[in-house]
Order: C-alpha cells, then structure tokens, then sequence
C-alpha cells in the first residue's frame, strides 16, 4: 500500500502564527492530508517548531531570558493556534528536543566521515565590546546593492538580495552597535559542489513539480554550487559533536530539516513502533511531500536532498508545492509593524472554518496574494453564508419543521432527481482531481458550483409548495436535498472540518470516504440531531475594527491623557460563558451610577466564581465594540507576565463608580 508523508515547513519560534505562514505551508498541507484519509490514503503530517539559530538569540537576549525560555513559550502559543484553526498533525515536534540533537549530530558526522563536510579558515567579523564573532544576523549595515541602512548580514530586506556580513558598508553589531572588526576562525563548510551533477539529474526527472519550484532549482545550479557553511559561533543550537570545537552549534538551515526525520521518529515511537518510521523514510514507495513557501524553495530542492543524497537510506523529496507570499492589504506582511492577521487573535472574533475558507480561495499557489478584510467579509456572507449555509439551513430546518425531523424515504426518482445526483458526483471528482495537483483554489471553487447547483435544485422543485400540492414527490426532493447536504459538508470537510462536523452531528452520521459523494448515503429514515444555524453573516463594525488595528503599536502615553480614559472602580455582578469563544467571558459591571457588559479574554485564568464579586478597574471612555455577537461597553486592565494574566485589583474598601486617578 502507497504511503504518503506529508511535512510542513518548521515554523520559527520567535513569534505567533499570521495568515502569510497559514497560506504558504500549513493549510494547503492540512486540507491536502484530509483529502488523502478521505480517500483511503496511508499518510501522516508532521512538522514541528525551528528553535535554533540567530533570531531566537537575538529576540530572548532583547526579551531578557534565556532563548529556552523564549521558545518554550512560542512553542506553546504556536502549537494552541493551529490546533484551534483545526490544522492537524499527526505529530509536532521541536527542534530542541534531544532526539532531534541526536539525529543532527549523526548526520554532521556521517558526511564529514564520507568527505562532505570539509573545516575552512574564514574571516568573520568580532565585536570588541561584546568580546564574541558575530554570526552574520548580528551585523547590521548599508547594503551595498540599493544603499538601505539597515541590512542584515544575510540579506536586505529592501532590495532581497543575498548578502555576506563583509560586504556590507558601515557595519556595526546588532547588540552593541560598536564596529567590529574582521578576525580569522574556523567553520565547516558542506560541499555542495559534490552534488551538482547528481542534482541536475534528479531535478529533470521532477517534471510534475510546479514550474516555479524547477525554475527556481535550476537557478540555483545554473550559478554553480559552492561550499556553503553549516557552523555558528553561538552557544544556543546542536553542539558540533567534534572535540575541540563546543563553542560552535551546526547552522539552523543545515539541522532544522533533519528535523522532520526526528519528529517521525518521535511519532513513532508515541505508536510503540520503533521502526514504523522507516516505512515513511525508507520504502521507495512513499511519496515525501513537502509543503513550503517560496522562501524555502531552494533548501528543499537543493541543500536538504543534497544532505539525504550524502547520508544514503532516505528517499528524496517526491514533491515541493512551493506557495508564494501572502500580503495583507497590498503591502507586505510585517510583523514588527503589527502588519499583520493573528490566527489565535481571529479565532476569538471569527469562526475558524471563516479564515481558511477565506485563505483557501486567494491562496499564492502560482503567484503572490493578498489579504483584505473587505473582501473576506463579502466572500464569507456571499459564498459561504449566504449560499452553503443557508441550503444546509433550509433543508434541515425544513425537514425538522414538517416532516418530524425525520429524513423521508424518496418515491420515483425523476430525470432531475438523477441529474442533480450525478452531477455532485461528478463535482467530487473533480475537486479531488484538483487537490492531487495541489490546485486547492479551483477545488474549493468547484465546492461552491456544486453549492449553486443545491439551492438551484431547492429553489426549482419548491418543496415549501410541493408539501400541499405533492406531498409524496415532496419527500423525495427533501431527500435529495438530504443527502446534497451531506454531499457538501463531506465535499468541504478537508477547507472548513468545524462546518462538516456541526452538519455531522444535524445529520446524526459520521463521514467515510470522498468517493460516497453523489451516492445517496441517507436513505430515509433518519433522525436529525439538533438543527442550527450554520453561519453568521460578518458585521461591518466587526471589519472596521479588524482594520484599524494593523500597524498600531504602543507608544507612550502622556500623563495628561490618563484622564482621557475615564478609569473608574467597578464591581463583577454576573459572569457568563460566551458560546464558541474558549476565552471570553461576558461580565455584568456595576459603575456606582451604571452597569455596562464587557467582554474580557479571562476563562483561561479565572473561573466565574472568583471572578463574581471581585472588584476592578474599568476603562470606561471607549466606542462600544461588537464581539461574539456581544457589545462590549469598555474595557478591564489586567497584566500579563509569562503567559499568566492577573486583573488589577482596588483596595476592598474602595466603592464601585469611583474615579481612579
């Protein structure tokens, strides 16, 4: 049986999940995976977090702990963000973990012994003041191609050219900003030069691959490879298992891929197999699959299969759809500007299934994308709500209203009956065709075709008038319209799995296989779980407020200003759940004069209990804005530290209402 393993890039851990990282690797690996299990497919996902090299040291030495610490805490927030959008892996990993080490050290010293890996004197740059080699994110500079002041040592963000850090102009140390000088080390170096030929060979024969991804390989060969270094001079990463070399760690590009090696193995192990992941690693007939955004092209049509080539035993990448970059609101996503979509920041305004929906239809498979909340607004009311939605909203409604919530049994099924049938199958088809060749646009626009078709169907046969004039013929065009149902929550299930499972349970069925699209599964008979409205339609309000937080970011604050904000002393009266939202509570306040309903992000923290009662501080001088479908009239201060929030408690003696200053 063909087996399938299916990797995600390693996300680096030193910073939350946006909707650039979700379109390039991680959803269309995650809807490609629960296609491949609808089909009967062996196939696994595992990917994991990137913990090593330059920028984690950077951002833990600029967050004042240590870059274990540091990661710890983004493993978890990253691994909490994709569970709640529903991305799924059969394993998630960490580069930091032992294993990984373990695995990255064999294959440091399985190449060096077979001559891969060679030891080279260099000139690397040295901070005077902070008395250490700077790696080359730690030298900042002019960039000698397009003259922006602040390129790193490894490339510029401006013009994205490749950079070494002695070819910047003016350097300085990204620390301390002292000059530094250059100063002879050793690193070593893997020998890509040695796989040129072997490469080439194996890229031409990849003629399924996307064209941009070959185009892209082959660019790299035409250069010419050379000898490229695999060793930093930092304390934090996989020690280089060599005597006399500890104060060096193997460079992030070079061990992060063995990575997903070791989390199989991990998985493994977790299913008390100790060998089952060499199925996945070494049979010849498991397609490896590696889902990557463009960025990361050349280290998986290059360096790692030059890597697996000089190890021996693996089998080599099968296929690398490479997506392009995903903007928000025509620039380029930007982190440290806050211009960005947060996953775990719209999981708690939004409905999950409505991002990767979204995401799915302006995917950059072919080239670069670009986010836009207006839009995601009018194609979620439109083409989900409005026309998925409410043909599983009527048809259900209508079968629990007046036919006892009972699925009826069908009399003579017409030419139409058949027709519509047919073609579902036939969309089906088509959509898994499209997902094989990783065209998860064009399957997901064939989903909703055969969405238009349902209510067309709906609307044509009339049941509403049937069910007086053509009781009999009634139940079978509600027994059609049944199954279309279950038609398209199976169809959609691999872009919007929370969707599929809420019809799951109205249905009262669990999904099998893709191919029992169109071949009536509900024969009649069936009782209906509790019916409810699949979706509701995105607020304007609830867009504004979504855009006018890009690239706002705290800034000081002027003590004449605290006034501004009306901080007032209020009391917890009521506490209640918000349904669908895992960290909001609605609190009922009293404000001496008046009570006001928040909305507070808590359940992680409190219980309702401890919170009843309790007395707070409230920012009062705010426009109302919509949560949840709640209106929440102001705001709580709370404090954060470590992952852990705690509210801003008055002294008990203090009345609701009263003014802080």
């Amino acid at each position: 049986m063909e087996k399938v393993l299916v990797t995600s890039a390693l996300i680096y851990a030193n910073g939350k999940v946006h909707v650039g990282h979700l379109a390039g690797a991680y959803l269309p690996a995650d809807i490609y995976t629960r296609y491949l299990r609808l089909r009967g497919v062996d196939v696994i996902h595992i990917s994991g977090t990137d913990e090593h090299g330059v920028p984690i040291t950077l951002a833990a030495e600029k967050a004042g702990v240590s870059p274990g610490e540091y990661v710890d805490r983004y493993y978890q927030i990253i691994k909490e963000t994709f569970d709640r959008l529903g991305i799924l892996f059969d394993h998630f990993s960490r580069t930091s973990r032992p294993l990984h080490h373990k695995l990255a050290q064999d294959f440091f010293l399985k190449l060096y012994e077979k001559g891969f890996i060679e030891k080279k004197k260099t000139c690397q740059f040295y901070c005077p003041s902070c008395k250490r080699f700077l790696p080359d994110r730690y030298v900042e500079g002019e960039c000698p191609y397009c003259g922006y002041e602040e390129a790193r040592g490894d490339q510029c963000e401006r013009c994205g050219r490749w950079l070494e850090p002695e070819l910047l102009k003016n350097p300085r140390c990204k620390v301390c900003g002292s000059a530094p000088h250059l100063r002879e080390t050793e690193h070593f170096y893997f020998m890509l030069n040695k796989f040129q030929q072997r490469l080439e060979e194996w890229i031409d024969k990849n003629t399924h691959w996307k064209e941009n991804v070959r185009n892209s390989a082959r660019g790299w060969l035409k250069e010419g490879l050379r000898p490229r270094a695999i060793t930093r001079d930092l304390s934090w990463g996989v020690p280089v298992p060599l005597d006399g070399y500890e104060n060096k760690v193997l460079y992030v590009w070079f061990d992060a891929p063995i990575g997903y090696i070791s989390a199989t193995i991990e998985w493994a192990r977790e299913k008390g197999d100790e060998n089952l992941w060499k199925e996945y690693w070494k049979d010849e007939n498991t397609k490896l699959i590696h889902f990557i955004g463009k960025d990361n092209i050349v280290f998986h049509t290059i360096f790692w299969p030059a890597m697996l080539m000089g190890y021996g035993d693996f089998i080599l990448p099968y296929d690398v759809p490479a997506n392009d970059f995903l903007n928000l609101e025509g620039e380029k996503i930007s982190t440290s500007r806050n211009w960005a979509v947060w996953g775990d920041e719209f999981v708690e305004e939004f409905h999950p299934d409505y991002l990767r929906f979204y995401l799915t239809l302006i995917l950059p498979e072919d080239r670069d994308g670009d986010y836009r909340w207006d839009e995601l607004q009018e194609r979620v009311n439109q083409e989900l709500v409005n026309s998925y939605g409410n043909f599983v909203n009527r048809t259900l409604s209508f079968i629990k209203k007046y036919m006892g919530g009972r699925i009826p049994e069908p009399g003579t099924f017409t030419a139409d009956d058949q027709e519509a049938m047919e073609k579902m199958k036939e969309y089906a088809e088509n959509a898994g065709k499209e997902i094989e060749k990783f065209s998860f646009r064009k399957a997901l626009r064939t989903f909703l075709e055969a969405s238009l078709l349902a209510n067309r169907y709906f609307d044509y046969q009339a049941p509403w008038r049937l069910r007086k004039e053509n009781p009999e013929r009634c139940k079978t065009v509600l027994n059609v319209c049944a199954n279309m149902v279950y038609d398209l929550a199976l169809m959609s299930s691999p872009f919007i799995p929370f969707s599929s499972r809420r019809v799951e349970e109205m249905l009262g069925v669990k999904f099998e296989r893709w191919e029992g699209v169109g071949r009536r599964n509900l024969k009649g008979g069936e009782t209906l779980g509790e019916v409810r409205v699949l979706y509701s339609k995105i607020e304007d309000e609830r867009i504004k407020i979504q855009k006018e937080k890009l690239g706002k970011e705290e800034g000081m604050v002027k003590i004449e200003d605290i006034e501004k904000l009306g901080l007032k002393i209020g009391k917890i009266e009521k506490v209640e759940r918000i349904e669908g939202a895992d960290k909001l509570y609605k609190l009922l306040v009293d404000l001496g004069n008046e009570k006001r309903t928040l909305v507070a992000g808590l359940r992680p923290y409190y219980s309702e209990e401890e919170l009843e009662g309790k007395l707070i501080v409230v920012v009062t001088r705010l426009e109302p804005a919509r949560i949840r479908g709640v209106e929440s009239q102001g705001m709580l201060l709370a404090a954060e530290s470590d992952g852990t929030v705690a509210i801003l408690v008055p002294e008990k003696n203090v009345k609701p209402g009263a003014k802080v200053k």
